[in-house]
């Protein structure tokens, strides 16, 4: 795949690019007539004809992160990030219709009952967490600070309250031990079944004329969905194993070797301090691990991605820029939404 500057398509006329901070229904069926249409005007053949195979790989571009009433909206630096990621992420989906062979969605997914919702932790005083104010350490649980709370034993750990305090134990210290993010609490979001867990209405849209168009359907990856452990990259959780050894979660090695069938693959979604950056070191691990040289087959559309800014409170602009920096450096590709594919 090479940058270039021709046979780009237009955008359809039915895209608004203020609705994209809303939520609607998307009219299925005459959005599948316009697309067909529009694959007849415009010569757009079948996915199964191209020669260049390309996976476009939309991290959880989910209402929860992407709209500002909702629980984790990622604002950026300018307030307005994950807004307006999804417009140039919706332009470049219809301009380049054409030359995206499938496009990957990963759903960020939870329950109530999870091991970074305020519900699994108290304090002496039998409270709760503060939600995304509240990060919990080894030395926290070790003291006593934060421990399980106890009336959720019988719905994660039949019952077994000490196996599961254990279990909170080794968790927080494996994150230590690994080098990754301390255990956050954040709100709870992404709930499974609610409208925070649905994908933007505007980027659904272009998901589904694509399909339409391009008779390819959409893959759609679950992640998170484990109580025990965050699951912040598709490719695995943060924590495979249990206080015996015994793997709790596993490595998602099935949509790896799909994504390694693809020529090339683009990478965009939110937030790029988190699940983008995640998804993107390990893809880069297992990489490195058969070979470097695959590094090349990945583009990173920075201008559809922002970090993790709460004002006053925390930035990871400058972790997200740094780990996309080492990613261009083990041979992946940073380009812009305005930049046409062939």
């Amino acid at each position: 795949m090479t940058k270039t500057t021709i046979r780009q398509l237009p955008i359809p006329s039915f895209f608004e690019t203020k609705q994209v901070s809303e939520v609607w229904r998307v009219p299925y069926q005459q959005r599948a007539t316009e697309a067909r249409e529009w694959a007849q005007q415009y010569n757009i053949k079948p996915a199964a004809e191209d020669k260049t195979r390309v996976c476009l790989v939309l991290i959880d571009v989910q209402n929860t992160f992407c709209l500002p009433e909702f629980e984790l909206f990622v604002g950026g630096s300018s307030g307005r990030g994950a807004i307006d990621d999804n417009v140039r992420l919706c332009e470049f989906i219809y301009r380049n219709l054409n030359f995206i062979t499938q496009i990957a969605v990963t759903m960020d997914t939870h329950t109530a009952m999870q091991i970074f919702h305020p519900i699994f932790w108290i304090n002496e005083a039998g409270e709760h967490p503060i939600p995304a104010a509240t990060t919990i350490s080894f030395e926290d649980v070790q003291k006593g600070i934060w421990k399980v709370n106890p009336a959720i034993a019988d719905s994660i750990a039949p019952g077994d309250y000490e196996a599961l305090q254990q279990y909170a134990l080794h968790y927080v210290k494996t994150l230590s031990e690994q080098g990754k993010y301390l255990l956050t609490v954040w709100p709870y979001h992404s709930m499974l079944g609610g409208v925070g867990h649905a994908l933007v209405s505007a980027v659904e849209e272009a998901i589904f004329f694509h399909n339409i168009a391009r008779n390819s359907q959409t893959i759609f990856e679950i992640k998170g969905n484990n109580p025990l452990t965050e699951n912040y990259s598709v490719l695995r959780p943060e924590v495979l194993e249990g206080v015996d050894g015994k793997p709790i979660a596993q490595k998602n090695i099935r949509f790896f070797n799909k994504l390694l069938e693809f020529d090339a693959v683009i990478i965009a979604g939110q937030a790029k301090s988190h699940c983008v950056a995640w998804t993107i070191d390990d893809l880069l691990t297992e990489i490195k691990a058969r070979d470097p040289n695959l590094a090349k087959k990945v583009y990173l559309l920075e201008d559809c991605t922002s970090a993790v800014v709460v004002p006053d409170v925390i930035d990871f602009s400058e972790q997200a820029d740094k780990a996309f920096q080492r990613f261009a450096d083990a041979g992946m590709q940073i380009i812009k939404s305005t930049d046409a594919i062939a």
